[in-house]
């Protein structure tokens, strides 16, 4: 009977090991927008009765070189389930990280994926800015969606017709997400862009939006609304005015002389009491040599 040799033997166990042995994550990408940090991998081609789990771990050039190549687990993407995880908080400077990823199946684990070559995030990509542009008397008003938080917003303004050189040019912190830009001239059109700058990066221009600058009435709403206020004002002034005119001619005692309700009602007169009343009559002195 032939026996297999010991180098044989061991091969066989070396192939068992490699063949029952839980395959790694592929395709180790990082997707960064934004300063938005996202790594994503393809999932473990292996059969599990248990859902696969996946953990993540990063190390910095701080954990790499002072700290003697420690490895920091992603908080948030311990034994989970999906096939990415968002490590924007946790790639906090601007070094080389070196991230990987493995996948756990009930009590077997593989080995480690890296990402390669190591993630900086100076290799984000920057979106040009979204942005809404309004008028506002004889300014405009330029509002900004999303940005990331520490970049800065350069933004520039031309009249219609002008070249881009001519342009104004001004700058905010992403932040503030609202630029007020006053003092234009009435009735003419002014064009916007903007872009995006952090540190080195710069995104590219944002789409040129043009309204025309229309002046003051602006803040009433425009004309029509400017015609209704006087209206308005008109109709108060008339009520005014009536008011004054009804207080004036309006009766200051109620003890007025009856007759003349009597007489326009047409009844007979009334008759005179028996017993005279007492008239209060107008007092005057007359010297003795004029008197009849």
């Amino acid at each position: 009977m032939k026996t297999s040799a010991p180098g044989t033997f061991s091969a066989l166990l070396v192939f068992g090991y490699v063949w029952s042995a839980l395959p790694p994550p592929s395709h180790v990408t990082m997707d960064s927008v934004n300063l938005k940090h996202m790594l994503r991998w393809h999932p473990a081609k292996a059969p599990c009765a248990t859902p696969l789990l996946y953990s993540v771990q990063f190390q910095g050039e701080f954990e790499a070189t002072v700290r003697a190549g420690i490895w920091l687990n992603s908080t948030n993407c311990q034994d989970v389930t999906r096939t990415y995880c968002d490590q924007t908080l946790d790639l906090g400077s601007d070094s080389d990280y070196n991230i990987r990823v493995r996948v756990r199946c009930a009590s077997k684990t593989s080995a480690w994926a890296r990402l390669s070559p190591p993630f900086n995030r100076r290799d984000t990509v920057l979106t040009a800015p979204l942005m809404k542009v309004s008028t506002v008397g004889d300014g405009l008003l330029v509002f900004f969606e999303e940005a990331p938080p520490t970049a800065s917003l350069e933004v520039e303004v031309r009249q219609s017709g002008d070249a881009l050189h001519q342009a104004l040019v001004f700058a905010i912190m992403a932040e503030e997400k609202l630029l007020h830009v006053a003092d234009l001239r009435e009735e003419s059109v002014y064009c916007v862009r903007a872009r995006v700058l952090l540190k080195q990066l710069r995104s590219r221009n944002s789409q040129e939006q043009c309204v025309r600058v229309t002046g003051p009435q602006a803040n009433w709403g425009g004309p029509a609304t400017a015609v209704l206020t006087l209206l308005l004002m008109a109709g108060v002034a008339f009520a005014t005015l009536w008011c004054a005119v009804q207080c004036r001619t309006r009766p200051h005692s109620s003890k007025e002389s009856p007759h003349p309700r009597l007489l326009l009602l047409g009844g007979p007169a009334p008759a005179m009491p028996s017993q005279p009343e007492e008239v209060c009559t107008d007092m005057r002195v007359v010297p003795k040599d004029r008197r009849l």
